[in-house]
């Protein structure tokens, strides 16, 4: 049986290695793309993969587990296994990662007041019922039954968000209870204050920390902080950042890659790396992240690009070759290889079928879910992408006043049907002025919540504004309305069956648009959204994400496994009354 310790190195059958490793997110691959991407790894020089395992889309409702496709991780690691790969497994509840609140299940939201990351009995009940379905796949994967898995974490960059030794302690021994017994560890920033807060290195839990820089001088503050405690452990950068994300309305960020190699030969030669990310990605369907700053919530993009050593499709960048020379310098040894390639095609462009209103089409689509008071989106759906609130409000004849108070995140204000006003951000809860049809009784009033992606980092993850949708209600004049329709857009298999497009279109209003086509032969493609405003894409009923015109990524990838030979049919919602006449492929991304 082979054996993995940590002393003042790391030990692999009782010899010394150093973790050359790079971060692959099972979930942001299709399964057909794992083996490539994990190959490339190993061309690089690499000896070991690491990833995150996110609650939320393995328990997306309470009690509902999924481990099936892109999310069967114990597929992605017995491959990774087969390939020669070590493994370092993430499952701690909560990742950051860019991801939807952090890997945290909306649902956590419906109980009001709960104290996330922390010893709250609903809390610690909720991560120990997940912990019991879980854990238990993971153990036989560990080194200790013969699996590639050498180390798991118990929480991350937990010094960035609290202090309660106790929550951290109470999370070991969780998974001790469900059969961990492998090395655990913690990993946080490299600074004081937040190895102090964040770590459990009095009870032997190592230290690893996060940075994409200045190896040196961080080495230094982890050396010193694990000294401190009468350690004497190898150092680690668990994530040493390669690229970064990218955000709605901004520029995307690169880095050059012969500055990273220079940086990532400095770390190899003080101790080990996992690079972050080797392949980031697609944050598929609503599962995209947001950044916390100041009063903004910032959401993220679509793509998981991450200017990583692989593109988002997985082709090899020249960030790649730097990489893989730095570390031959310092590892004359490894093995390294060429890495595949990737071949993207243009499938062409196909008209758009048929169309139709969302207000026309969606009574036949779901029944809707009515009360006195607003729901929020946990309360009402899933708790992700769109929700619909439908009122009927009394015509007084004149001009009134009406405002929509406490909603997340951004929302479409339609009276009678015409759309009335945007708001988000700044301008959220911002008093209208309405006035309904002179031969009318009353006035419609509908308004689309779009969910934008909750924090996934910061001081937010407990506000309330991570519940989503309308919190508080809709006033008209100065009292609140009574009386809603909600219908919570979750774009399942049913909804997408049930869309009417005979029921009538108005392209001035979110609607559906249907495309459906041939193809003689698949290949991994985009789809070019810049002729498109705000929404989504489904092919062949799968979300590929969000696309936006305000940039900087106009288009969506697509993997070949959501395309067929022969028959497709693609839906996409249109939020901005921006008519949709065609669905146009492209070779590669398309970019401001």
């Amino acid at each position: 049986m082979q054996t993995f310790e940590i002393k003042e190195d790391f030990l692999f059958d009782g010899k010394p290695i150093k973790l050359i490793s790079g971060a692959i997110h099972y979930f942001r691959l299709t399964p057909g793309q794992w083996e490539d991407s994990l190959y490339n790894l190993k061309a690089l020089g690499a000896n070991t993969v690491e990833t995150y395992i996110p609650w939320n889309i393995h328990e997306p409702v309470e009690g509902t587990y999924d481990f099936e496709g892109l999310k069967d991780i114990e597929a992605f690691v017995k491959l990774a296994q087969k390939m020669g790969l070590m493994v370092i497994l993430r499952p701690s509840v909560y990742i950051c990662a860019e991801w939807e609140f952090g890997g945290l299940p909306a649902w956590l939201l419906k109980e009001k007041g709960v104290r996330l990351r922390s010893t709250d009995p609903f809390f610690m009940a909720k991560v120990r019922q997940y912990f019991s379905v879980l854990i238990p796949k993971l153990v036989p994967l560990q080194l200790t039954y013969g699996g590639p898995v050498i180390m798991m974490q118990i929480e991350n960059e937990y010094g960035s968000y609290g202090m309660e030794k106790e929550y951290l302690r109470q999370t070991k021994q969780l998974m001790e209870e469900f059969g961990i017994n492998v090395p655990l560890f913690t990993s946080d920033g490299a600074w004081e204050e937040v190895l102090d807060a964040g770590t459990l290195i009095e009870e032997d839990v190592f230290v690893t920390g996060n940075f994409g820089s200045h190896s040196k001088e961080n080495a230094v503050v982890m050396r010193k902080f694990m000294e401190r405690h009468g350690k004497k452990w190898p150092i680690m950068c668990m994530e040493y950042w390669d690229g970064w994300f990218n955000r709605w309305h901004e520029p995307i960020i690169k880095r050059d890659g012969q500055e990273l190699a220079a940086e990532v030969k400095d770390m190899l030669e003080i101790g080990s790396l996992n690079l972050y990310m080797f392949h980031g990605g697609t944050n598929f369907g609503f599962y995209n992240g947001c950044s916390a700053r100041g009063t903004l919530d910032l959401p993220q993009v679509t793509s998981y690009d991450y200017d990583a050593l692989l593109s988002e499709s997985g082709e090899p960048t020249e960030k790649y070759y730097h990489v893989q020379r730095a570390i031959k310098e310092v590892c004359p040894d490894v093995w390294q290889a060429e890495p595949r390639k990737k071949e993207l095609v243009d499938l062409g462009s196909y008209p758009v079928k048929r169309s139709v209103s969302l207000f026309a089409a969606k009574d036949k689509m779901m029944q809707a879910k009515q009360t006195m008071y607003p729901l929020s989106m946990e309360e009402a759906g899933d708790g992700y992408g769109y929700m619909l609130y439908s009122a009927e409000m009394n015509n007084y004849f004149r001009e009134n006043k009406l405002k929509v108070v406490e909603a997340s995140d951004r929302l479409q204000v339609y009276v009678d049907g015409e759309h009335q006003a945007t708001q988000y951000q700044e301008t959220l809860g911002q008093e209208l002025t309405i006035k309904g049809q002179s031969n009318q009784e009353s006035i419609s009033v509908d308004v689309l919540v779009e969910n934008l992606g909750r924090v996934n980092y910061g001081f937010k993850l407990n506000s309330p504004t991570q519940s989503k949708g309308i919190r508080g209600g809709i006033m008209q004049d100065i009292h609140f309305h009574q009386g809603y329709k909600q219908y919570p857009l979750m774009f399942s298999t049913e909804q997408l069956e049930a869309i009417d497009y005979a029921a009538g279109m108005n392209p001035l209003q979110p609607s559906f648009y249907q495309v459906e086509f041939e193809l003689e032969n698949v290949g991994d493609t985009f789809i070019d959204c810049s002729a498109y405003g705000k929404g989504i894409v489904l092919v062949n009923g799968m979300n590929l994400g969000r696309y936006w015109n305000v940039g900087p990524i106009r288009s969506l990838y697509c993997p070949k496994e959501f395309l067929n030979k022969g028959h497709n049919d693609v839906v996409i919602f249109e939020t901005e009354g921006q008519e949709i006449t065609e669905l146009t492929f492209s070779e590669k991304a398309i970019v401001d």
